[in-house]
């Protein structure tokens, strides 16, 4: 009886010591698992991270190099202009101002632009003439003398405090008023020739 007691308890003891090493195996075969995939998802993340950074680098250094090239074509423009403006000025500014510093070549413009003018109704001359300060005793002298007919129609003349050189012109209820200034003049040309010169400039060039 004692040794048919002996083998039941050793059994038991038997099973429970492999039931317990079975469950041991299990949690850690489950642990060991959950480590895994725990591993895998920590891996999966980083790749997507790494993937992401990588993507919003390429961008960054995308949009970088665009408003970097957008910097220098801008640059290369206004230098362009710059450089062409300067050019003009040089070339233009001088035989302007000295054409509007020559009194004789102001009196040929005021008297063509007379003869030309039509007043609107009658003989009555609609003209209103402005003249720098400095010049209105001249040019008044010179009109009374080679525009008497203008004068005596009633051509109406006054003094423009703001003009330097040169006149404006206009009807005499003041809707508009034509500049013929040195500035006007040179400001003209400057538009004018400004696709020329640059072209000549830079065409050129960058064909080379």
């Amino acid at each position: 009886m004692t040794d048919r007691i002996s083998e039941i308890t050793q059994k038991i003891y038997n099973e429970g010591i492999v039931k317990a090493k079975d469950d041991a195996d299990q949690l850690l075969a489950e642990a060991k698992e959950k480590a895994d995939d725990i591993i895998r998802s920590a891996k999966l993340k980083q790749d997507e991270i790494i993937r992401d950074a990588q993507k919003k680098a390429a961008e960054n250094k995308k949009r970088t190099e665009a408003e970097l090239q957008l910097a220098a074509r801008q640059f290369i423009s206004k230098l362009k202009q710059q450089i062409t403006g300067l050019i003009n000025t040089a070339q233009i500014n001088p035989p302007v101002n000295e054409a509007f510093n020559d009194s004789d070549f102001i009196k040929k413009i005021i008297l063509t632009l007379i003869e030309k003018w039509n007043p609107k109704t009658g003989k009555s001359m609609d003209l209103h003439l402005l003249l720098p300060p400095d010049d209105q005793k001249e040019l008044t002298a010179f009109l009374q003398k080679r525009a008497t007919e203008a004068m005596n129609n009633g051509i109406e003349i006054s003094v423009d405090p703001k003009l330097k050189s040169g006149f404006r012109i206009g009807p005499k209820d003041g809707s508009y008023l034509i500049s013929f200034t040195a500035q006007d003049f040179a400001n003209y040309f400057k538009q004018y020739f400004k696709d020329r010169t640059k072209k000549l400039l830079f065409d050129a060039a960058e064909t080379e």
